[in-house]
């Protein structure tokens, strides 16, 4: 004797949800998959959970309809398989809604003026006309608090709130809002924290912040290549990487792996461009004259061999630093020597993400 399917959906009509009260072909939960081979019948049916109290009794209710319908000979028994539902997944909360451009300034080693370039040009980018937010993640070494004077701020609750969670308000200084781990901790303290420690912080201080509405948000990144640098990747979509070096051959070399992190297809982040800092010495007394302390060209040919463009050289300049220290960055200044190299990178970077 053949069978059918038509016969096994005929039999399964007759097999009605205890509690729904409707037949489990009505239901959805015959799987289209009905395998018949000679006597032997085999089918799936499927559940919304895997601990459901009722998958025995539906099974049962089954296997007879199926020998009712179709007789004696049917092989049945131990061939209904369950499957649970594949549920739909809930669309993803869009992280930074309100940000245009997040771009990571990022450097291969310490001590080459990362956190500088990145201060200085969040307020070069303001003074373009554009909003602009600046995390500090890098936790260990926090100094973004300084160069804005800023040391003694205290971040505040927003009066908004994202699924019963309060947001933190970042403390705003020159048209540029910021928030830092060193807001929170004590200044002369270290941060001595495991990597997952650091990394929620950081996710805290991204997610759990009102940025509003920006055109850019500016992360100022640890040194090196961390925990932190592959956790704000995969949590934050960056338009892009800028590395900062020095001319000296030691700091290109770091400075390489940075930019190799980036472009490395797991990470696949572009790398917009490379910032060559402490280009030259320019005496305030001889602001004609350049001094290339640390070597001359090299950004320029680390560039080039990477395919990506030199965004900018900064020269070291004194007002640079005690600016920092001061808590006034010079891009403050457009009319000195490092406020004008500082508007020509923003320019430059505002020139790129636009494209």
């Amino acid at each position: 004797m053949a069978f059918y399917p038509a016969q096994v959906i005929q039999a399964l009509k007759r097999v009605i949800h205890p509690e729904k009260g409707i037949d489990i072909v009505e239901m959805g939960m015959l799987e289209d998959d009905i395998r018949i081979s000679g006597n032997r019948v085999s089918f799936s049916l499927l559940f919304d959970r895997p601990n459901d109290p009722l998958i025995s009794i539906i099974k049962q209710r089954a296997t007879a309809a199926i020998k009712e319908e179709m007789g004696p000979d049917v092989e049945i028994n131990d061939n209904i398989f369950i499957k649970i539902r594949q549920r739909p997944k809930a669309p993803e909360k869009p992280i930074l809604p309100g940000v245009k451009n997040v771009i990571a300034v990022a450097s291969g080693k310490g001590g080459v003026g990362k956190s500088t370039v990145t201060a200085n040009l969040a307020i070069a980018l303001t003074k373009l006309g554009y909003k602009v937010g600046l995390l500090d993640a890098d936790i260990f070494g926090p100094s973004i608090p300084i160069m804005f004077n800023t040391e003694d701020a205290r971040p505040t609750l927003s009066e908004k709130s994202t699924e019963g969670n309060d947001l933190i308000d970042p403390i705003e200084q020159y048209g540029v809002k910021m928030l830092s781990i060193g807001f929170f901790v004590d200044p002369k303290q270290a941060v001595v924290w495991r990597g997952a420690m650091a990394t929620n912080a950081i996710k805290q201080l991204v997610t759990e912040a009102d940025w509003g509405e920006l055109d850019y948000l500016l992360i100022d990144m640890p040194p090196g290549t961390s925990d932190i640098h592959i956790s704000l990747v995969g949590l934050v979509k960056l338009t892009g990487a800028i590395v900062v070096s020095t001319p000296q051959k030691v700091a290109l070399a770091d400075a390489r792996k940075g930019c190799d992190m980036f472009l490395n297809p797991k990470v696949d982040v572009p790398v917009l461009g490379i910032v060559e800092n402490m280009a030259w010495f320019t005496p305030a007394e001889l602001p004609e004259n350049k001094y290339y302390i640390f070597g001359q060209g090299g950004a320029s040919a680390l560039a080039a061999e990477i395919g990506v463009p030199l965004l900018g050289q900064i020269p070291i300049v004194q007002s640079i630093r005690e600016c920092g220290d001061n808590g006034s960055p010079a891009a403050l200044d457009e009319s000195s020597i490092a406020g004008s190299a500082f508007a020509a990178l923003a320019e430059k970077v505002a020139q790129i993400c636009n494209k």
